[in-house]
């Protein structure tokens, strides 16, 4: 049996649209669009009606870094899949891309299989997955042609975590040269680890312990230091790049510097570097804790650069980064030694939000909002037209949203499986009312009417952006 359904009365925007009409969806697809008050949706003959007047209809968003279940630091992020996903669609994403990892002495194989495991059938929506490369030799590089061929196109390599996931420049090069020739997209944390540990050390010797010196030794230059050296290995190597989570003045002059050369070199940025800042690492007691992450936040005259960067498509993606800890039991790992402390902050749910907060305080378009959090990130990561656009044979991965309705985000109201918000109290403007995943409601009229299990694996092509 066939299903139907029609949203009415809405403002569709995509990327490059913006109109008033009808969104006609059968089996799980977007079948048409119809401009409002024409025959063609009362012929369509649907059995659900979805009333959209005064309201956005965008495509959901595609979250291409998250971390659920993820171990770091002696402990586990605090989302599972099945929570993680839910609260990702409470917020209007209805796609993530999370990261497998392979442990030294381990294959990628055993890493993705892992993965697989702890996801399939607890998804509320659907996901791809990212590798992580810790250990680089000859069978992981053949392992990555395999993984290209089955969905898996794209791998992260670290400059920082020395003895955890950290890469040096001879492994890096000798990925990126494999990704050259089999069609994958690196992706780099790029921050000087080596470095950055050398000024932990010192920081800690001289007692500076406080969840505010992790962003002083993990200094905005070491990471615009890493950002040109992961730029000019990918450019001997003749392979693109992408920069994730972007914090940086520094970082984005030498991201623009290259692309100003012509290179394919694509960067990420996360809300939590628009929107927070050092003063939320300084805040009193420990409670700067639930601010640290790496990059770390940076000094707020950073956010125009970010802006900007964002808005002249130097920064091409904002994803969430999302690896959430509790403050309780796991943030407190690091009361007394900064370095300690499990590097994540949750966001999963609160990233279409923010930005649509962005258009209302003017930094950015509606059809940049849909471009940097639906259309780029399903291009970049081999997920488009199926994700990140409503169009006819796209999914219906659909947000009913309304850009009038005023919340409060709160760990009271949010749907995350942790004890805090990263942005607790903020007012903001525009809401997600329902949420479609494939054609399924998963949120109703602000009630979760989704399952696990309805998301499902989501096999990828390679960045669309290379083709």
């Amino acid at each position: 049996m066939s299903s139907r359904t029609v949203i009415r009365g809405g403002l569709v925007v995509t990327a490059s649209d913006e109109m008033h009409a009808d969104v006609l969806v059968e089996d799980g697809r977007v079948a048409a669009l119809a401009a409002t008050g024409t025959p063609a949706a009362e012929a369509f003959g649907a059995e659900r009606l979805i009333d959209a007047s005064g309201k956005y209809v965008i495509p959901g968003g595609v979250d291409g870094h998250t971390h659920m279940e993820m171990p770091f630091g002696g402990t586990y992020a605090a989302d599972t899949f099945e929570t993680g996903t839910r609260a990702a669609a409470w917020g209007g994403t209805t796609t993530i891309v999370d990261f497998a990892i392979q442990s030294v002495g381990h294959s990628l194989r055993e890493g993705l299989d892992a993965w697989h495991a702890k996801a399939e059938g607890n998804c509320a929506i659907d996901y791809g997955f990212h590798m992580i490369v810790s250990d680089v030799n000859q069978e992981t590089l053949k392992e990555m042609d395999l993984l290209v061929e089955e969905g898996v196109t794209s791998f992260k390599q670290f400059m920082a975590y020395p003895g955890v996931f950290y890469s040096d420049d001879g492994q890096i090069l000798r990925a990126m040269q494999r990704a050259a020739g089999n069609g994958g997209l690196i992706m780099m944390h790029a921050e000087n680890g080596i470095a950055i540990d050398v000024l932990v050390e010192q920081a800690l010797a001289r007692g500076e312990t406080d969840p505010r010196f992790h962003g002083e030794v993990r200094k905005a230059l070491l990471e615009a230091e890493a950002t040109h050296r992961a730029i000019r290995l990918a450019q001997v190597a003749g392979a693109p790049l992408y920069v994730v989570h972007v914090s940086a003045t520094e970082a984005v002059a030498e991201l623009t510097r290259a692309r100003d050369e012509g290179l394919p070199v694509f960067g990420e940025t996360c809300p939590q570097y628009l929107f927070l800042s050092t003063d939320n690492l300084a805040e009193p007691g420990f409670e700067g804790a639930k601010y640290v992450c790496s990059t770390p936040l940076r000094p707020r005259e950073h956010q125009a650069a970010l802006w900007r960067g964002l808005r002249t498509n130097d920064l091409q993606v904002v994803s969430t980064d999302h690896c959430p800890f509790c403050f309780s039991g796991q943030k407190e790992l690091g009361r007394g030694d900064f370095s300690k402390i499990p590097n994540g902050m949750p966001g999963v749910e609160n990233r279409m939000d923010l930005l649509h907060q962005a258009v209302v305080d003017g930094h950015i378009s509606r059809r940049r909002w849909i471009e940097i959090a639906c259309a780029t990130p399903a291009r970049m990561f081999g997920l488009y037209p199926k994700k990140g656009t409503i169009a006819p044979g796209a999914d219906a991965d659909i947000v009913v949203y309304d850009p009038h309705a005023e919340q409060v985000i709160s760990a009271e109201t949010h749907h995350m499986n942790v004890d805090y918000s990263a942005y607790e109290g903020r007012r903001i403007t525009g809401r997600v009312e329902t949420v479609l995943s494939r054609g399924e409601p998963v949120v109703t009229e602000r009630e979760y009417t989704g399952r696990k299990g309805h998301g499902v694996y989501t096999p990828r092509a390679t960045c669309q952006y290379l083709n």
